[in-house]
């Protein structure tokens, strides 16, 4: 709730905030994050329960992670199709398309910083001086979040958005949901996992903190590894999907593979490839699929 706070209190700022300005903001939000980026990687790195949880049940992970992802992705685009007034916010802004996102140095800007992170916290020289930084990446989250709500309140107009949409702004997580437990479901179905246990892992949505601890309470801890590292990979996978999908399908559908993490930090990513628009739904998306996710994980199980 406070990085929700700390975001209204952008929207507002950004009012006010010179428009010649923007750039700099911009270049503020790509720094912090691929400074949170970097921090997440020290943080995996240093714990290394993340290469141990990758040699023990990275499969299943990322099985949980793609299948789920990929269903919430269709589900999105052909429902944007059918209710978003043809779902391409921002898909023909010219500055935005500029550069191709096969060849956008943001996606190789992200992999190095997540890369350098995990090297860094797992060599045990630099984890000493690495570690204790990553204790700062709350304080970076609300100053990225702070700047963002500067770059959507800058955007004139807001308001006749959401009456424009009025109960459309539904749809984004509605779809993300669905899909998401529609690709457990199908894993539950070719694999020999238990209906509940898949649904549970696929709902987890992102929210990798609480999903992990969460299945682990009602499965075990080795299912509990699953969905931590599940939605893990969805969060991070989201960073390098966001572009493409942005470009080649719509940006309703970009906000798909980040779900709950829409709302915080993977938002500069949908800022920076679709548009302030596009952000008020991922706003939205992010709140209601975290709201969603302690309900959906015992009520599937």
């Amino acid at each position: 709730m406070l990085t929700l706070a700390v975001m209204l209190l952008g929207v507002l700022a950004g009012r006010f905030f010179p428009a010649a300005h923007k750039s700099k903001n911009e270049k503020l939000q790509l720094a912090c994050t691929l400074l949170l980026i970097f921090a997440m990687g020290v943080s995996l790195g240093g714990s290394g329960r993340f290469f141990s949880g990758l040699a023990f049940i990275g499969g299943q992970s990322l099985l949980f992670c793609l299948v789920p992802t990929a269903g919430s992705i269709a589900a999105v685009y052909l429902l944007s199709r059918r209710f978003m007034d043809g779902g391409a916010p921002g898909a023909e802004q010219g500055p935005k398309r500029a550069v191709p996102a096969a060849g956008d140095p943001m996606v190789f800007l992200a992999a190095g910083s997540l890369a350098a992170g995990l090297a860094g916290g797992a060599w045990s020289v630099s984890a000493a001086y690495l570690v204790p930084l990553s204790a700062y990446s709350d304080g970076l989250l609300l100053l990225l979040m702070l700047s963002v709500g500067v770059s959507v309140g800058m955007r004139r107009g807001l308001p006749a958005i959401i009456r424009h949409y009025h109960v459309k702004i539904l749809v984004i997580p509605a779809g993300i949901i669905a899909g998401s437990l529609a690709g457990g479901a199908l894993l539950a179905l070719v694999t020999d996992w238990p209906l509940g246990p898949a649904l549970s892992v696929a709902g987890g949505l992102g929210w990798y903190s609480l999903s992990g601890a969460a299945v682990s309470r009602l499965a075990g801890p080795e299912i509990g590894s699953i969905a931590f590292l599940a939605s893990l990979l969805r969060e991070l996978f989201s960073f390098f999907l966001i572009p493409f999908l942005a470009r080649g399908l719509n940006g309703w559908t970009a906000i798909a593979p980040a779900a709950a993490t829409s709302e915080d930090t993977t938002l500069p990513m949908l800022i920076r490839y679709t548009n302030e628009e596009t952000a008020v739904f991922a706003v939205v998306n992010g709140i209601l699929c975290s709201a969603a996710v302690p309900v959906i994980l015992p009520l599937c199980y």
